[in-house]
C-alpha cells in the first residue's frame, strides 16, 4: 500500500512540475507575438485530437448523433472558446441524441 502511495505522489509530481516551470520562468517575461499565437490554438487542436477521432467511430450506427456533438463542440469552441465546456456539451448533445432517437 505504501508502494502505491508513493507511485500516486511520484506520477503527480511528474505531471505537475513540467506544468509549474514555465508559470516560474515566464513570469516576468514578454511572450513574442508568434509563442502566443501559436500558444492560443492549442485548445483547438485539442479538441481536434480528443473528438474527431471519436466521431468516426463512437455511434457507427447513428451519424446523427456524431454530428450533431460536432457541431455543437465547433459553434461553442469558437464563440466561447476553452475546452471544458465544448467537451462536455458535445457529450451531453451527442448522449440527447442517442436518448431521443433511440
Amino acid at each position: 500500500m505504501n508502494n502505491l502511495i508513493l507511485i500516486i505522489i511520484g506520477m503527480a509530481a511528474v505531471t505537475y512540475i513540467p506544468r509549474l516551470l514555465p508559470f516560474f520562468l515566464l513570469s516576468n517575461k514578454q511572450i513574442p507575438k508568434r509563442v502566443d499565437a501559436f500558444l492560443k490554438c492549442i485548445p483547438v487542436a485539442a479538441i481536434g485530437a480528443l473528438i474527431i477521432p471519436g466521431v468516426f467511430s463512437a455511434t457507427p450506427d447513428m451519424p446523427m448523433a456524431a454530428a450533431s456533438g460536432m457541431a455543437f463542440t465547433i459553434i461553442i469552441g469558437l464563440w466561447r472558446g476553452g475546452i471544458i465546456i465544448p467537451v462536455l456539451g458535445s457529450v451531453a448533445v451527442t448522449y440527447l441524441v442517442l436518448f431521443f432517437t433511440a
